[in-house]
């Protein structure tokens, strides 16, 4: 009688442990999507991009001898060149980033690279791992200096 009931406790247990699993993941897939839909609607995806240099044309033109292109110098997406024509850069591992990024460490929208004001700006877009302009953990939008190394997990760019 004692390891029947004990037996049916158990299965209560493992029954109650996977539900509450299944609710958690449920959680968080609600929570992503939340996240990923305001992030859509703030800014409109650029043209898809595997990678491959140009880009989307539209928004405030960069000034005359401004940097031209970004260029992934580690990872793998070593020598990857994106052209900067004033449209925002969307980095991460969605198949709508501009730059599509199969890192572990990367965030489905890890960073945006916009022109405010004539300069480029780099802001984390609420990365798990970070954002890391130089040495500094990005916290907020940080103007971007010419070979100065933006690395995203195991992906390092710079503005050329």
């Amino acid at each position: 009688m004692n390891s029947a009931l004990a037996l049916q406790l158990m299965r209560f247990g493992f029954l109650a442990l996977l539900w509450l699993f299944v609710f958690a993941t449920m959680r968080v897939i609600r929570s992503d999507l939340r996240t990923s839909g305001q992030q859509r609607i703030a800014t409109p995806p650029p043209a898809r991009r595997r990678g491959k240099s140009g880009g989307a044309s539209g928004g405030s033109r960069p000034a005359p001898g401004a940097p031209s292109h970004l260029i992934v110098t580690e990872g793998g997406l070593t020598g990857t060149k994106i052209g900067l024509t004033g449209a925002p850069v969307l980095i991460g591992r969605a198949n709508d980033s501009t730059l599509v990024l199969e890192d572990d460490y990367a965030s489905t929208r890890h960073a945006r690279i916009s022109l405010q004001d004539g300069m480029w700006v780099v802001e984390d877009l609420g990365s798990t791992n970070g954002t890391y302009f130089g040495q500094r953990k990005l916290d907020g939008p940080v103007p971007m200096e010419i070979g100065v190394p933006l690395r995203i997990g195991k992906t390092v760019l710079e503005l050329r």
